[in-house]
């Protein structure tokens, strides 16, 4: 990253700016076993239909989904699988922060009980 100037700091910045949001994340997680239209991710992420058109198209302006009219529908679909390899990633940082953190809490209830 030490090479990046300032514009492609700006790129990844709104990347993660994408991610940033729990409704987008459900939406995301929606499309993960494959495409969906509107009524289908309202029901998987609870949100409404204008909430989640919204967040649709902010997925789709970052180029994290892609969409395909067919008919009276459209369908959502992620750009790039490769999503979940961050997703999955991230998960993973932090499932360990909270075993850390649960380990940590756990040492400090003992502590109190020894005293």
């Amino acid at each position: 990253m030490s090479q990046l100037d300032e514009q492609a700091f700006s790129h990844i910045a709104r990347y993660f700016q994408a991610l940033a949001e729990p409704m987008r994340l459900k939406i995301l997680n929606g499309l993960r076993d494959g495409e969906k239209n509107v009524t289908e991710l309202v029901e998987i992420s609870g949100g409404t239909q204008a909430n989640v058109s919204k967040h649709l198209a902010l997925l789709r302006d970052a180029k994290l989904i892609e969409r395909d009219s067919r008919g009276t529908k459209a369908y959502y679909s992620i750009s790039d699988q490769r999503i979940y390899e961050l997703c999955n990633l991230v998960c993973g940082q932090i499932a360990n922060q909270m075993s850390l953190d649960a380990a940590a809490n756990e040492a400090f209830i003992s502590a109190l009980k020894i005293n």
